[in-house]
């Protein structure tokens, strides 16, 4: 049986492609280098640094208030010769003037998150920042720690815990919270905590409603794909550099650690509940189908602290991720800030979030309060005002603007989520991919498309012909259409594909938004080299794969299904779990997969065993047939029924082509 990619998140979507990336490529094409800004990229940066308040330096300072320490470049060792983290590649980022490949507005961000160390918030509270790409926050109780958000890796969170205990009292970790279930804020637990002392009530793990169903569930069925696409969001592929990666917009960069979950022991159920740990008091706010599914904010009536969580960050976050989630509800978020500002705007003294730096001080606490709550609130209704009066969701992303007063903030930005793919999230979310054009009903599919465009404008070397002059006036946006169109006709033209990448690349050099320049960036590397050949990865581990409940196991068999194999044949198999004592029935008829649970009706077969034992199946650590000979599975029935099930599950490849067509497939 292969391994079955279970996603505990979309952030662990992101770190899967961060292992891959860990490998020596080895492209079909020999490696080519970057190349240097084009005169129009030059204008265009020169132009940006216009237009925006950069004698502003408060969040500078904001991020530098109650600075207590750091190790060298933040530096934590891995296992082999490469670093789980370090801010040296950044080093290119100390030079005050933004290097000519990168926008003025991101190298500002990206400067900011590249400030790292252990920061004194107010009395009893600290943040580890610039360790990984998410916060760690230390709460200080009467007799122990508490710990909010353990980062991404166990090395990381290892590390941050070690430099607070470089300059705190050594209190041992009695509470863990969860904020929400994206992997960067709790794969790094067991670098805090030791799982038998949870077990052993010695520590107590607390998260939001649902963490664990939506932590494991959110992106398991679309995973693989989700992993590919974010090595393009996250730009795990790229070297550090002014012509690589610069910034993720919300985080320097991914942690390439160990990804580790432990259940929650408690969670908060109620909207709003108070709850005291070790002495100190929270007032716990859930505020699910904003930026997770299951997220909670907080505050700490003693401390006069509010935590937003990642609803209230210093840039615009995304109501669609480029990597692909389901949209999220603009509308709501605003909503939920709204409240949160109602609720405790007038008492908060500091906001801190799970990323980014704090904001101090009751009035400007409000500010930001508001003009985060009012950016969603317009990106969601202009773009249904525009999209109730015919418009398109392309017509929304090109015309839509920021009020002037939004504009100029900084905290408003596009940096992570960008207004552009925003405005066509909310056109998502209430009308789908259908303009309501018959013509886009049911086009040709991506290649013949091509071919066919291709052939009516003349032929590759035509378009070729003009995409050069237009590449010349900083028509880049142009120039990567047609050149994607060429290269998914004949992916071998290999003139298409080195001035496609060149236009990429300018487009990446341009982008406010980290996302947006690192997915320009690894798209134009991937023209030039090909798709790196380098082992694919894996997000199920021991951790994350006991988390999937026995139902998500079998939804996700019928993803693998290959129908083409399937057809014709039936099938039903009973599963029975002697651990849970819960019993299903598997069928596979019309080349679907269905189960349901609690039936065990007339079967070909009837396996029976414990999760345990499917677990070190699905992770490849022990096979059917060696289990029953261990006598850890039982079969009775028609054995060869679960063989030739097993023979028609598919296995994902992990580093299918993005930027050049797929091999097609047959009917299936």
């Amino acid at each position: 049986m292969t391994s079955l990619p279970a996603s505990p998140s979309s952030f662990s979507a992101a770190l899967v492609a961060l292992a891959c990336a860990l490998a020596a490529p080895s492209a079909t094409f020999a490696q080519a280098a970057p190349k240097a800004p084009e005169p129009s990229t030059l204008k265009t940066n020169a132009e940006m640094a216009k237009t925006l308040p950069f004698a502003n330096r408060q969040d500078f300072e904001d991020a530098m208030h109650g600075f207590v320490g750091t190790v060298p470049d933040a530096l934590v060792p891995g296992a082999g010769v490469r670093p789980v983290w370090s801010m040296k590649p950044y080093d290119f980022l100390k030079a005050d003037a933004p290097a000519d490949t990168v926008n003025p507005s991101l190298w500002r961000q990206a400067q900011l998150n590249a400030i790292h160390g252990l920061f004194k918030v107010t009395e009893r509270v600290y943040q580890v920042r610039g360790f990984d790409i998410a916060n760690m926050t230390i709460v200080e109780g009467d007799s122990s720690l508490i710990v909010i958000d353990p980062l991404l890796a166990a090395e990381t969170a290892r590390a941050a815990l070690e430099l607070y205990y470089q300059h705190r009292p050594r209190k041992p970790v009695g509470t863990v919270i969860y904020t929400h279930g994206h992997a960067d804020h709790f794969g790094g637990v067991k670098g805090v905590v030791d799982e038998a002392d949870v077990k052993a009530g010695k520590v107590q793990v607390l998260a939001p409603s649902g963490f664990m169903e939506t932590a494991v569930a959110e992106n398991i069925l679309a995973g693989n794909a989700m992993s590919r696409r974010s090595q393009y969001q996250f730009g795990t592929l790229l070297p550090p550099g002014p012509r690589g990666q610069v910034d993720t917009g919300l985080g320097k960069a991914l942690a390439r650690g160990t990804m580790s979950l432990i259940a929650p022991t408690s969670t908060i159920d109620k909207p709003t509940e108070e709850r005291t740990i070790d002495g100190v008091q929270f007032v716990f706010r859930l505020v699910p189908g904003s930026e997770a599914p299951s997220e909670m904010l907080m505050y700490l009536p003693q401390f006069r602290v509010l935590n937003m969580a990642e609803d209230v960050t210093h840039n615009m976050h995304n109501l669609y991720t480029i990597r692909g989630a389901e949209v999220r509800d603009g509308n709501l978020w605003s909503k939920y800030i709204d409240e949160a500002r109602v609720a405790f705007g007038g008492k908060a003294e500091v906001l801190i979030a799970q990323h980014h730096w704090p904001t101090f001080g009751q009035d400007r606490i409000v500010d930001l309060l508001k003009k985060q709550r009012d950016m969603y609130k317009f990106i969601n209704d202009q773009s249904l005002r525009l999209l109730n009066q015919g418009y398109t969701a392309a017509d929304i992303a090109e015309t839509l603007r920021m009020p002037a007063s939004l504009e100029q903030e900084w905290s408003a930005r596009g940096y992570y989520g960008t207004l552009r793919h925003n405005a066509r999230a909310v056109y998502q979310k209430y009308l789908g991919w259908y303009d309501a054009n018959p013509a886009n009903l049911n086009p040709l599919p991506p290649v013949a498309y091509a071919k066919k465009t291709v052939e009516y404008m003349g032929g590759a070397d035509a378009v070729l012909a003009r995409a050069r002059e237009d590449f010349g006036k900083g028509e880049f946006r142009w120039v990567t259409s047609a050149m994607s169109q060429v290269v998914y006709a004949d992916p071998t033209n290999r003139a298409a594909r080195e001035l496609g990448a060149d236009a990429l690349e300018q487009m990446g050099y341009q982008s406010e938004a980290g996302t947006w320049r690192s997915a320009y960036l690894v798209g134009a590397m991937e023209l030039r080299n090909g798709v790196p050949k380098i082992a694919g990865g894996n997000s199920v581990n021991a951790d994350s794969l006991k988390a999937v409940s026995n139902d998500l196991f079998f939804d996700f068999l019928g993803v693998r299904l290959n129908a083409a194999k399937a057809e014709g044949k039936k099938m039903a198999i009973n599963w029975n779990f002697t651990d849970s004592n819960e019993q299903f029935v598997l069928t596979m008829e019309n080349s679907a997969l269905t189960h349901i649970a609690g039936r065990q009706p007339d079967a070909d077969a009837t396996v029976t065993l414990n999760r345990a034992t499917l677990d070190a199946i699905t992770l490849k650590e022990t096979s059917f047939p060696a289990a029953v000979l261990a006598g850890k599975v039982k079969i009775d029935g028609d054995r060869a029924k679960l063989a030739e099930l097993m023979s028609m599950l598919d296995t994902f490849e992990p580093m299918f082509p993005i930027v050049e067509p797929k091999a097609q497939p047959k009917n299936q």
